[in-house]
C-alpha cells in the first residue's frame, strides 16, 4: 500500500470490481480506451490487474481517495505484450486510469509519481514507458510531469498511438 496526500494506493481486489465496471462503461473515460468496457471484459480487467501482481511483484494498484474511500481510479505499471518492440516491451509501461467525476484534479499525476517511487526502492526498473492517443491531451499532459519523452508512434487496436519512455 502507498498513501500520498490525499490518495490510498493498494492491489486491486474483487471488491473493486462494481466500482471499476462502473468506471470502464463510462464513455468519458474510455474515449481512448477503445469505447466502454462491459461487464465481462471489466471483470477481465479486474482479474489481470490481481494476477499481475502474483507475476511480477508490482502492478496495477486501485486508487481510494482518503476521504471517504471511494474508488476513483486505478494506476501503476504493468507489462501489457502489446507487441512494439525492444524499445517498449521489455520496459515497464505506466498505466493510469481516472474515474470521470475525479478527473482533473491531478489524481493521476499523484499516483504514478507515488508508483515510480515506490518501483524505485523495490527495484529499479531504469527505463518505463507509456503509450498515449495522441488526441488525449490530459494524459500526455499527466506523462510530460513524469518526464516521458515521446520517441515513436504506432497504431493500437486501429487506433494512432504515441510510444513514450522515462529513465
Amino acid at each position: 500500500m502507498i498513501e500520498t496526500e490525499r490518495l490510498i494506493l493498494s492491489r486491486p481486489t474483487l471488491a473493486d470490481f462494481e466500482a471499476n465496471y462502473t468506471m470502464f462503461g463510462d464513455e468519458r473515460v474510455t474515449t481512448y480506451l477503445g469505447g466502454p468496457m462491459g461487464r465481462e471484459d471489466s471483470w477481465k480487467n479486474l482479474l489481470r490487474n490481481i494476477g499481475h501482481w502474483a507475476a511480477f511483484g508490482y502492478g496495477i494498484f486501485a486508487l481510494h481517495e482518503k476521504q471517504g474511500r471511494r474508488l476513483v481510479g486505478q494506476a501503476g505499471l504493468a507489462h501489457f505484450q502489446r507487441g512494439f518492440g525492444d524499445a517498449f516491451d521489455p520496459y515497464p509501461e505506466a498505466a493510469w486510469v481516472i474515474a470521470a467525476d475525479a478527473q482533473g484534479k491531478g489524481y493521476a499525476t499523484e499516483a504514478v509519481q507515488a508508483v515510480h517511487g515506490w518501483l524505485a526502492v523495490q527495484r529499479d526498473p531504469g527505463r518505463t514507458v507509456c503509450l498515449i492517443h495522441p488526441d488525449n491531451q490530459p494524459s500526455r499532459g499527466v506523462a510530460a510531469k513524469l518526464g516521458y519523452q515521446p520517441f515513436g508512434e504506432v497504431r493500437h487496436r486501429d487506433a494512432p498511438g504515441i510510444l513514450f519512455a522515462r529513465g
